[in-house]
């Protein structure tokens, strides 16, 4: 037994005397479980957290000394639209490391992969990449290096868009059968669930039929289904429906995407969708959702125009948006229906509620932040012919429509995390934002934690990451304990706080001087390192 004794110590001796790759000492650590915080030192060996506890006669190559801060898991962004950026732009991995983001998801209804000649955009061919799959896709992210960690989706709408094109229709048989394929084919090379986004074109024309089908695909690896439902105002209830029958009917968990009850007439339905859902999740059915935090959203302003008339290709119908006879109709339709999602409505058929975000290419950057009736009286136009022509230059805008009751009641809600809704975005090159793709994360801590106190400090964390990484099977992150991934951020929670704005949206946020991904310092004295230490990281 002596023996036994000696050797184990001779085996713990050796391993100490090897030193951490990086001491975190004397912060306060919110684990990622919900549990109050505690005070230990963090060593982390080889990307990985190899120590917590008493390190101070531990040698390491740094250590970084804090105080008051506050150490958590790194935060996973449940909706970060779009990898490829990190790609193009390898910059704008800072976008979300400044926020503490260490992974995010990446597909709704369109995704990275798969890709043909036709589809891959633009801006990728004129880089000189090509892929189909994303097999081709993850290993060509993983050669040239990314800034965070990744997991991706593949979309509903991105296979139809392969098989069928920009159709409103349903799929043959044989084109079904082509879509399932391109599903299988996806999950096998690392993607962790079907998504869709049921109110863009040519998703919006896929029956809930079809989506149980390729739902169904992603059961037999372990896969989720993901949506940006049909509707999130007036018919949220009927939607938040059709997404538990295709999780119930495909035999698969549901994640719906920024919850909420957009709309003034329709903020009374956000109670009666989270109990919806905890009728499901009493039924057995595993139901999650996100949300970001802000009452204004983001959108394409062509999304104020019913969607079937998308159904020949944007293209074609943008250029019939220059005929007066076309605008008076469409004018008519957009004031007189609600069978759709009719933002005009959503945000009091009041132009005044609906900021310009962002104008592409070469348009005057200074109409951004400004209300589509202000740009009308800018241009001295009436309101609706503003409307149409900030429609044909592909205006994005952010509709005032939801309220900060949902907000609060969403964040009291166990099964919802965060998001921001936004593709990593390079700060030198951007154009225009909405303010969730540089604050999100900071906004809860600083604004529903801090100032507002509508939750702790504690239940934040966990929403920002084990919450998360449950969802997306990432059990081996979203919480700190020995073994696990060394992705973390350190936070001063007097301190930290969004400062990206509707009118200023490109701006970091402060607060957070340091960020470490699989063990690397990404963020250091509030500075991006440029550090590539992402990761993809495939369904199980």
């Amino acid at each position: 037994m002596r023996l036994l004794l000696c050797w184990a110590l001779s085996v713990f001796t050796a391993f100490a005397q090897q030193g951490y790759d990086l001491i975190l000492r004397g912060g306060r650590i919110v684990d990622g479980s919900g549990n109050a915080w505690y005070r230990a030192d963090i060593g982390v060996r080889g990307g990985r957290i190899a120590a917590i506890g008493n390190l101070r006669q531990a040698a390491a190559k740094r250590v970084i000394e804090l105080k008051d801060e506050m150490i958590a898991p790194g935060f996973i962004d449940m909706m970060g639209t779009n990898s490829i950026p990190l790609l193009l732009e390898p910059r704008s991995a800072e976008s979300k490391l400044r926020q503490g983001i260490t992974t995010i998801i990446a597909g709704e209804g369109g995704s990275a992969a798969p890709q043909n000649a036709d589809t891959l955009p633009g801006e990728v061919k004129a880089a000189g990449y090509r892929w189909s799959t994303y097999g081709e896709y993850h290993r060509l992210l993983e050669t040239k290096g990314i800034g965070v960690n990744v997991v991706h989706n593949v979309g509903a709408a991105q296979v139809r868009r392969l098989v069928i094109g920009e159709e409103d229709r349903a799929p043959t048989p044989a084109e079904l059968e082509r879509m399932k394929q391109l599903v299988d084919q996806a999950m096998r090379d690392g993607a962790v669930g079907l998504s869709t986004a049921l109110i863009y074109p040519p998703g919006t024309y896929a029956k809930t039929d079809e989506l149980v089908e390729l739902a169904r695909v992603t059961a037999k690896y372990g896969g989720f289904y993901s949506t940006h439902m049909r509707n999130e105002s007036a018919q949220v209830l009927e939607a938040i429906r059709e997404s538990i029958t295709i999780g119930e009917r495909a035999g698969v968990p549901v994640h719906i995407y920024h919850l909420k009850a957009a709309g003034e007439e329709n903020w009374p339905l956000m109670q009666k969708a989270v109990d919806l859902i905890n009728d499901a999740r009493r039924r057995g059915l595993d139901v999650t959702a996100d949300i970001y935090p802000y009452i204004r959203n983001g959108i394409g302003l062509g999304s104020f125009l019913p969607p079937h008339h998308y159904a020949k290709g944007a293209r074609v119908f943008l250029e019939t948006l220059k005929d007066p006879a076309v605008r008076k109709k469409l004018r008519a339709e957009v004031e007189s229906t609600s069978d759709w999602e009719n933002w005009y409505r959503h945000v009091g058929r009041n132009w005044d509620n609906v900021l310009v975000a962002q104008l592409p290419g070469k348009e005057d950057k200074a109409l951004e932040g400004k209300s589509v009736a202000g740009i009308a009286r800018v241009w001295g136009k009436d309101e609706w012919d503003a409307f149409f022509d900030l429609v044909i230059k592909g205006a994005n805008v952010n509709p005032k429509s939801m309220n900060e009751e949902q907000k609060h009641l969403a964040l009291r809600t166990e099964w919802v995390s965060f998001c921001t809704d936004a593709a990593p975005s390079n700060i030198e090159t951007a154009t225009g934002a909405h303010p969730r793709a540089f604050g999100s994360f900071p906004r809860v801590l600083a604004k529903y934690v801090r100032e507002e106190k509508v939750i702790s400090v504690e239940a934040a964390v966990r929403k920002m990451s084990s919450l998360a990484a449950n969802r997306l099977r990432l059990f081996d992150r979203g919480r700190i304990a020995v073994g696990l991934a060394a992705d973390l951020v350190v936070f001063d929670p007097e301190k930290v706080r969004d400062l990206a704005s509707f009118t200023k949206p490109l701006a970091f946020p402060e607060g957070m001087p340091y960020v470490v991904v699989n063990g690397v310092v990404a963020v250091d004295g509030g500075k991006w390192t440029g550090a590539k230490a992402g990761r993809v990281l495939r369904g199980k």
